[in-house]
């Protein structure tokens, strides 16, 4: 019988190292341990080089404190194989202990009493940060000035110190490492990072079986999100069924974008959406290179030499006020004028045959010069303008339509009735709102167009804006006395809605009505008050849109989804009767009834402010009854 010790050390992924000790021999032995199993396995040498060389191996299962197994010794004249069992020393149990004890985590509490009063501001400074976490040592990690940075609370210098350059970053579960770019690194200061190496990572996909889990997907979204877990009374599980079949006989991504499609609008709702991916369209097209545009119409006629030639018919104003809407051709010292001609961009004679624009490709932004003249040659007349086109026309042609529109109702009121136009009640249109606003709010009468109004968020502070009723006045020696609230229109109004008007845009005439701010003039609006707020995607990239919140009335009473918000005056805008809308010289039948409306309400209540009182007179005691 033969008694020996085995020590036994465990390192990472399963490691171990061992040393053993008997009456007989002692030496060195690695190996693995497999937790699952139980098992240890374990090989060595001694006396390496010498005549008493001898090769050890071992197999065990451990239980507990207890270990039994096998183990053989070689040598030049031993070949013996043992059996064995043996337990756990004292020593070590009392060793391990101590070990579970130093791993054992403290519960971590939160002492909600008194929460807000221990908040203490850290020392980051006044730059925007964001995408804070907490690394493994309790240092808060987070993005700020293009770099990932990190802050140590106990650090006595208070220093915030970099980690890596960038604003994004993920950290590892367990707060260690992070991943930020390509790179993963120490989630640490001064941390230096390995590159991911991302070229190539190839996949191989299966259209048909991916198109199949798409379109399940898809499904499934709406079937966990949508506003109404009855699905509008629909059988959702046999919609879904009935249209994944189809997917089988689908030939392009293309045929799969239309099954989705058609599969949500079984719902009957609007704001379902399905956002296509790039492969749905190969890869969303070929290269493409920019024009340089200069907001004019253009007119054509035969030059001298039997050519076409280009002249300016009209040059779009935008809104001289504002600098994105400011038309290149009226900047100061170019003054170029409606009827001149355009001879030549950079030089080279523009070529009659083709688009004026084809010489513009690749010249936004740029710095170009214009030869124009009064004629349609090149003579003593012509002269050079240096100008830098604009990348696209929607800004100044949108705002030149407004202006239009403007002066449209200010001529038609006799200049008592102002126009304000709202695209969306998104930032845009609160921005519109707001700047068109300031000029108009001194108007005694106000119509606000809503007409293709986009929406976006729900039109609260719009409504805000447009109804502040007025509490009281403030005398002023030096100049007139202040209505109060500031920045208020107090006399009638009116809205212009249409059939493309629609989500905030129904919401914000319905809000107009609800506080009685004006007649509502037109056509009904688009329906769409089931709004969306986000759900997740699909795997290739597309995207399904959920309606999960729906407007109902005060009443209990559902509204608006559908239907949509119907005028007090009903009056359509007939092409043929517009003859292209004041911007083009024509008229605008909507707006003519607003404006009628507007002035009629204006004739029989027009809007009075009190006379300011006669001064008080404080050369005594007390205040008069009708003062306090």
């Amino acid at each position: 019988m033969v008694t020996f010790t085995l020590v036994v050390t465990l390192g990472d992924a399963g490691a171990v190292t061992a040393k053993f000790t008997s009456d007989q021999r002692n030496g060195d032995l690695t190996g693995q341990w497999d937790a699952e199993a139980k098992k240890l396995t374990l090989t060595g040498k001694d006396g390496a080089g010498t005549e008493k060389e001898m090769t050890y191996s071992l197999e065990a299962t451990v239980d507990g404190d207890a270990i039994t197994g096998n183990a053989t010794a070689t040598g030049k004249d031993v070949n013996a194989s043992y059996s064995f069992t043996g337990t756990r020393a004292a020593d070590a149990k009392k060793d391990d202990k101590k070990d579970d004890k130093k791993d054992e985590k403290k519960p971590f509490t939160i002492e909600y009493e008194g929460f807000e009063g221990r908040a203490i501001e850290l020392p980051l400074g006044s730059e925007r940060f964001g995408g804070m976490a907490v690394n493994d040592k309790g240092q808060l990690i987070f993005a700020q000035g293009g770099q990932v940075k990190v802050f140590d609370i106990k650090d006595k210098k208070k220093e915030v110190k970099k980690v890596t350059d960038g604003m994004g970053f993920q950290l590892t579960a367990d707060g260690r490492k992070m991943l930020a770019g390509l790179n993963i690194l120490d989630a640490s200061a001064g941390a230096a990072g390995k590159p991911i190496v991302s070229q190539p990572m190839l996949t191989e996909i299966d259209p048909k079986h991916e198109w199949k889990q798409v379109t399940k997907d898809a499904w499934r979204i709406f079937r966990d999100y949508f506003y109404d877990p009855n699905m509008h009374g629909v059988d959702w599980p046999a919609v879904g069924q009935r249209y994944l079949a189809m997917v089988d006989d689908a030939n392009s991504r293309e045929d799969v974008s239309y099954i989705i499609s058609e599969m949500i609008s079984e719902l009957n709702v609007g704001h379902a959406y399905y956002n296509p991916s790039s492969r749905d369209s190969g890869g969303g097209g070929g290269p493409s290179i920019n024009v340089g545009m200069l907001g004019v119409d253009w007119s054509t006629s035969i030059g001298p030499d039997g050519k076409n030639v280009y002249s300016f018919r009209h040059i779009v104003e935008g809104a001289p006020w504002d600098a994105d809407a400011r038309n290149p051709l009226k900047e100061l010292g170019v003054d170029v004028k409606e009827g001149e001609y355009l001879l030549a961009v950079n030089g080279l004679r523009l070529d009659g045959s083709k688009d004026p624009w084809a010489a513009f490709q690749g010249l936004a932004g740029k710095t170009v010069s214009l030869t124009v003249g009064p004629n349609p040659s090149m003579d003593d007349k012509v002269r050079e303008v240096v100008i830098k086109p604009m990348g696209g026309e929607d800004n100044i042609r949108y705002r030149d339509w407004i202006e239009a529109n403007r002066r449209y109702v200010s001529e038609k009121s006799g200049g008592k009735v102002g126009y304000v136009y709202v695209p969306n009640t998104g930032v845009d249109g609160q921005s519109d709102l707001v700047r068109q606003y300031q000029g108009e709010q001194f108007k005694q009468g106000l119509i606000i167009d809503d007409r293709w109004n986009g929406g976006g968020q729900i039109p609260n502070r719009f409504i805000e804006l447009l109804n502040r009723p007025i509490t009281n006045y403030w005398a002023r020696r030096d100049q007139h006395d202040w209505i109060w609230p500031g920045g208020a229109h107090h006399g009638p109004k009116a809205m212009l809605i249409n059939g493309l008007a629609g989500s905030g845009g129904d919401m914000f005439p319905w809000l107009f009505r609800h506080h009685k701010l004006g007649p509502l003039v037109g056509t009904r609006t688009w329906g769409g008050l089931v709004g969306i707020s986000g759900n997740p995607g699909m795997i290739d990239g597309s995207g399904v849109r959920v309606p999960v919140f729906a407007f109902y009335e005060t009443d209990g009473t559902w509204g608006i989804e559908g239907h949509g918000v119907d005028p007090d005056a009903e009056v359509l805008d007939d092409p043929g009767v517009m003859k292209g809308g004041p911007h083009y010289g024509g008229i605008d039948p909507q707006m003519d009834k607003a404006i009628e409306l507007v002035l009629a309400e204006l004739a029989r209540n027009p809007v009075k402010h009190p006379a300011r009182p006669a001064y008080p007179k404080r050369d005594g005691f007390g205040i008069k009854p009708e003062d306090k």
